[in-house]
């Protein structure tokens, strides 16, 4: 008798999972080792668990499938290899580094899969790579390009120097890590500032990338005596290039980070005081978005960690746009996704309603600007824009003690 009912209940459970249809599988490539990979691919599994929890898309479960890219071209390549050929994904999000997305662009465009992706500002590599439309029809790009940053950092500099005529930019140095994502910020750097501004700038090694030594590059840019000091690097170079940077007394009127994501805990550093840095996002946003505060509150909940980088929204609004849209579509097919979400309205954590739009080359850009933030007793405060600030700045960047 007991053989009986287990039979008829392994039957009535393979019944139910034939009537729900099978999980739509959704294939996660970020870097793991690095903050930016570690948060985003959690905020994602948050994201599908709430969607899940709520009764799926289409009667069906969301499965996240993480592959790690280490941040490297031919291992992004290989992640959309297995997730495509071994696992039967239906659908690719994330990404970070720009080199690891040009890496991945050729299978891609092999496989054709509709990908939401999270990172790669680099414009002058990978969006080259992707094409115009319709070959690149597939990708959604989530994240800023390089170009879309650069415009809203002029467009915030000359908003804050108005607003306070005491922070006076003469003079900018970008200190830039020697890969793809560095040598495009230094690119669009020169093109957007320099008619403006006395513009010079150094590489380094990033220790994301084995490096970690910022002393040349720190003392020409001590030289040049900056008002605005940027580096644009990885979360692994935000203490130690701080530590160098205190131990030769540099210190200008402005120092500001823009790495894709901050150490966990970077805040409760002494030497976090009045950095300045370029983001999406901020727990202060938590004040005054919903959106925000539903976030922040779950991963909070789930990880027993805050979000330390603009990656861990940036990918949970990638989850959330990606079932919209098949719940709107109706099923995974790539021509009735793509057509679902390109009528995407999104009111995000980040604070952006997100829709897509052309871009310089690819027809789906979502997010076209970046915020100025502060680290100010421990928190990111916004700083611009103006209508969505937390707290005024601190200026300018104290002297080492």
């Amino acid at each position: 008798m007991k053989r009986i009912v287990a039979l008829a209940t392994a039957v009535l459970m393979a019944q139910l999972v034939a009537a729900q249809g099978a999980p739509i599988k959704i294939g996660g490539i970020w870097p793991l080792s690095d903050i930016t990979g570690k948060q985003g691919s959690a905020a994602a599994q948050l994201a599908v668990a709430e969607i899940n929890k709520a009764g799926g898309v289409l009667g069906r479960q969301l499965e996240l499938i993480v592959v790690d890219d280490e941040l490297k071209a031919d291992k992004a390549a290989a992640a959309v290899e297995k997730l495509v050929t071994v696992d039967k994904v239906d659908v690719l999000v994330g990404g970070m580094a720009s080199g690891a997305e040009l890496g991945k662009i050729p299978a891609f465009k092999k496989y054709g899969k509709v990908v939401i992706a999270t990172g790669a500002a680099g414009s002058g590599t990978v969006e080259k790579a992707l094409g115009p439309s319709p070959d690149s029809d597939f990708y959604f790009h989530l994240h800023p390009w390089d170009y879309n940053q650069g415009a809203s950092y002029s467009e915030g500099w000359d908003a804050i120097q108005a607003q306070y005529p005491n922070m006076k930019i003469k003079k900018i140095f970008l200190a830039y890590e020697e890969g793809a994502f560095g040598k495009s910020s230094w690119d669009q750097t020169k093109v957007l500032f320099g008619g403006r501004y006395t513009v010079d700038g150094a590489p380094f090694k990033s220790a994301a990338m084995g490096g970690g030594d910022y002393a040349s590059m720190l003392e020409a840019a001590k030289d040049y005596k900056p008002d605005l000091f940027i580096w644009a690097g990885y979360d692994a170079d935000a203490l130690p290039m701080l530590e160098q940077a205190k131990a030769m007394k540099f210190n200008p009127g402005i120092y500001l980070g823009a790495p894709p994501g901050w150490p966990i805990g970077f805040g409760t550093s002494r030497l976090s005081a009045n950095v300045m840095l370029y983001g999406m996002w901020a727990p202060a946003m938590n004040d005054t978005n919903k959106a925000s505060k539903k976030f922040y509150d779950g991963f909070v909940a789930k990880f027993k960690e805050e979000p330390a980088t603009y990656f861990a929204p940036l990918s949970y609004s990638a989850i959330f746009i990606l079932a919209d849209a098949i719940k709107a579509a109706g099923t995974v097919e790539t021509a009735a996704l793509i057509k679902a979400l390109k009528a995407t309205k999104y009111e995000s954590p980040l604070g952006e309603v997100i829709t897509f739009s052309k871009s310089n080359i690819i027809a789906h850009q979502g997010i076209k600007r970046q915020k100025i933030l502060q680290w100010q007793a421990g928190r990111q405060e916004v700083i611009w824009p103006l209508e969505a600030k937390t707290e005024v700045p601190v200026y300018p960047f104290p002297q080492w003690k």
